[in-house]
């Protein structure tokens, strides 16, 4: 982690009793900010908190999908907590959503999408990624709306999961909602990454090897 920052969860002070989706208020436990190293050439995006960050306040954490992340973080040389931390210590990646608040019988709208979506673009400024990890069928197809050239409609996340989509300053590597993926698509995930993406200078060649539009 970025030795300058104080504290990985919610590193930028964003609004931690937001009310900013009235639905939402009083059926959350907790308003999920990001949380990781802010020096992150890695984010991985989430559609909303699961019943786990929910009750933790920390993202990807407190349930099985989380641990599934989590595991696949310590793989990548990301995380050096055990996959069942409840505060990981993160190196290199930052852990956020597009909305910040779970309702526990329905997905998020398209308004409360829209209601959070300027703490994913603070996110994204802050961090400025090299790579962002859209989680999940709703993340791929809103941040490839926001950050590629690529038609949303056009984009299945399972078709997509474990491969790199070219991004306007940086690359997509989408992956399958934890909850739904076989151990043999987490072990395509992981070596992907590890081969296609940190196998090279991703910082070098963002939009040209192995990516495509």
């Amino acid at each position: 982690m970025d030795p300058a920052q104080e504290h990985p969860d919610n590193p930028f002070g964003m609004d931690a009793d937001c009310r900013n989706c009235p639905n939402l208020c009083d059926v959350r436990t907790n308003v999920v900010h990001g949380y990781g190293d802010v020096a992150a050439d890695f984010m991985f995006v989430g559609g909303r908190p699961g019943p786990g960050a929910d009750r933790t306040g920390v993202p990807f954490t407190g349930d099985a999908a989380g641990r599934r992340l989590q595991r696949i973080l310590g793989e990548l040389g990301f995380s050096n907590s055990p996959p069942d931390a409840a505060e990981p210590e993160l190196d290199g990646a930052y852990l956020t959503y597009l909305t910040r608040c779970r309702h526990p019988d329905r997905g998020p709208t398209s308004e409360e999408v829209g209601t959070c979506d300027p703490y994913l673009t603070a996110d994204v400024r802050m961090i400025n990624p090299e790579i962002i990890v859209p989680v999940g069928e709703l993340a791929l197809r809103e941040v490839a709306v926001e950050h590629t050239t690529r038609d949303a409609d056009s984009l299945d996340v399972e078709a997509c999961h474990a491969t790199t989509i070219r991004g306007r300053g940086f690359e997509l590597v989408p992956m399958r909602a934890l909850g739904d993926q076989t151990d043999a698509q987490t072990e395509a995930f992981v070596e992907h990454v590890a081969e296609s993406v940190l196998g090279r200078d991703y910082r070098q060649t963002k939009g040209r090897s192995g990516a495509h539009d």
